[in-house]
């Protein structure tokens, strides 16, 4: 009797199979006479890989023709997938390889700068790059060197080259003193890159302490910083006030004054200190204040490199509603940091600078 079941449900699917062929047959056959009674498009005839199968029920089905082309593709050709690094990615200067070479942090920066002794003198401000650059047996300027290095330069690199120096200041700068982990280092790096804080300071960093697995916390920020390296505070703190900064060190104590009933638009030099020690006694001495971040919970301090975040991130809209804008450089000063960004972009630019200055004194010497 199950046999007898078995052999009638599939003469009824065997049936309902034909008749659902015998409709699709048939609706085909309709569908490519109408369609080929019709003279077909140039584009289309045109084109070899390009089927009309009106009834082929696709296999597949995609949210977009990349989508669709990207599988079909890694499927059929089996193409191999080839990774693009970054410049940053590139690069095999890491955070904690700079800070013990002050060789090396010095060559991140190409236009020629202002000496550590030179005083701010009538400035209002400290800026430390002069308009000049040596290329080979010759200076150029920051016109020059744009001239020469943008033509090499995606239009989208320069647009974000214009975007990041229109909102960088010296006016506000960030010093860490002796922190042991190279990840807060890096950490405290980028959000100085991202906040528009072009001038960081770093003093004696704690060699006893290593975390390499933190190489790339950075993300390539400490390329587009001006990072100068001290060997104590007092060196540091010396030069910062002959630049004009006021010294404000973070600290909980009597004197100490809320970071929201600051003047941020005074030039002035942020200090966070060590992981466990905190900020040392004779930065607290050196200093010309004391601030602190208001606490609302249980605990009383927050990760160094938060805090640094904090920091800046709340100079900035300080700066912001008093002065109108965080950036605040000249014309003068945008095109010299500017032409800054263009010689640090690729290794090569340095080269084409020289070659753009042997065109030009090659030039001068053919009209003499």
């Amino acid at each position: 009797m199950s046999a007898c079941k078995t052999l009638v449900r599939s003469s009824i699917s065997f049936f309902q199979f034909q008749t659902r062929s015998s409709y699709r047959r048939s609706f085909s056959f309709h569908i490519s006479s109408n369609f080929f009674s019709f003279r077909p498009l140039p584009l289309l005839s045109l084109n070899p890989a390009f089927r009309i199968e009106p009834c082929r029920d696709p296999s597949r089905r995609y949210g977009s023709t990349q989508g669709a082309i990207s599988l079909e593709t890694s499927e059929e050709m089996a193409v191999p997938r080839v990774a693009v690094e970054s410049p940053e990615e590139k690069s095999k200067d890491t955070v904690e390889e700079l800070l013990y070479n002050k060789d090396d942090v010095s060559k991140l920066m190409k236009m020629e700068r202002r000496p550590d002794t030179e005083c701010l003198g009538h400035q209002e401000r400290w800026f430390p790059y002069f308009d000049k650059v040596k290329a080979g047996n010759m200076y150029l300027g920051s016109s020059e060197i744009l001239e020469a290095v943008t033509p090499y330069i995606m239009d989208s690199r320069k647009e974000r080259f214009r975007h990041a120096v229109k909102n960088r200041t010296y006016s506000v700068c960030l010093v860490v003193e002796g922190l042991s982990d190279f990840g807060n280092v890096s950490a405290t790096f980028r959000s100085a890159d991202a906040l528009g804080i072009q001038s960081v300071h770093v003093v004696a960093c704690d060699s006893s302490k290593r975390y390499r697995e933190n190489r790339h916390v950075s993300m390539g920020a400490e390329k587009w910083l001006d990072i100068e390296l001290w060997d104590s505070v007092h060196e540091c703190f010396k030069v910062l006030k002959s630049r004009g900064y006021r010294i404000a060190t973070t600290h909980l104590g009597m004197d100490t004054v809320s970071v929201y009933d600051m003047d941020w638009s005074c030039p002035t030099a942020i200090v966070v200190g060590n992981e466990l020690r905190g900020i040392s006694d004779e930065a607290l001495g050196s200093s010309d204040l004391h601030c602190s971040i208001p606490m609302k919970g249980m605990v009383d301090s927050f990760n160094v490199s938060v805090a640094a975040g904090l920091l800046m991130h709340h100079a900035v809209c300080d700066r912001t509603s008093r002065l109108g804008c965080h950036g605040d450089l000249t014309s003068e000063e945008n095109r010299i940091l500017l032409a800054e960004f263009s010689l640090r972009h690729n290794d090569n630019a340095i080269r084409i600078a020289q070659e753009y200055a042997e065109r030009k004194i090659a030039e001068l010497k053919s009209k003499i």
